[in-house]
């Protein structure tokens, strides 16, 4: 049996479990994901965190190495935290922005 095709969009689908505990929603739409690579079965996430020293980055890239896991055909999941650019309210989707009262709809 073939192994399954893992997608980019298939990692960030599954991220959309990862709640952020601070704010309550999940780190896709907080638009701390700055970037899914995919090859033959290997995940490289580049991720951040809303601020450094954030009391949760140890938690939230352990849940991000899981959660990518978890998806049928991953074998190997890297996880890289990284400060720059740094993360602004400008990054998060229209739908987070609207639970935290930023834009209306």
């Amino acid at each position: 049996m073939a192994e399954p095709i893992v997608t980019e969009d298939d990692i960030r689908e599954a991220l959309m479990d990862v709640i952020d505990p601070e704010l309550g929603f999940n780190i896709v739409d907080l638009g701390l994901i700055y970037g899914v690579t995919v090859e033959d079965g290997k995940v490289h996430i580049v991720m951040t965190m809303t601020t450094p020293g954030c009391p949760a980055t140890n938690y939230l890239q352990e849940g991000t190495r899981e959660r990518a896991l978890a998806v049928p055909g991953v074998k190997e999941v890297d996880v890289q935290v990284v400060w720059s650019p740094p993360w602004t309210p400008d990054l998060m989707s229209d739908r987070a922005k609207r639970f935290f009262g930023l834009i209306e709809g």
